[in-house]
């Protein structure tokens, strides 16, 4: 898995790679958690996640409530056809912010 963060004026882009999963959902958290505290518009770019696990989807509804509470917007973009099916599956498509 890699994590890029992109700042560009008020927008902060996070760039998810590989898989999230047990093994490394803790520093995807502590990312997307500072991501959020930088900027009011957080976008996830998902264009190179190939898998999310239970975890992993667990820490995208904690950065929603997060972004939310604070009055700030959280869209995925970008989504692979595999990640959405796990989105669709599991009815996170209907929980969360996912641009075309």
């Amino acid at each position: 898995m890699n994590i890029v963060e992109i700042i560009e004026n008020d927008k902060i882009t996070v760039r998810i790679s590989g898989e999230i999963d047990g093994s490394n959902v803790n520093e995807v958290e502590t990312t997307l958690k500072a991501s959020s505290e930088k900027s009011s518009n957080l976008v996830i770019d998902l264009k190179e996640l190939e898998y999310i696990s239970s975890a992993g989807l667990r820490v995208f509804l904690i950065i929603r409530k997060l972004t939310e509470s604070a009055g700030h917007k959280m869209i995925l973009k970008n989504v692979t056809e595999d990640v959405m099916e796990i989105f669709t599956v599991t009815g996170f498509v209907n929980l969360l912010t996912i641009e075309a």
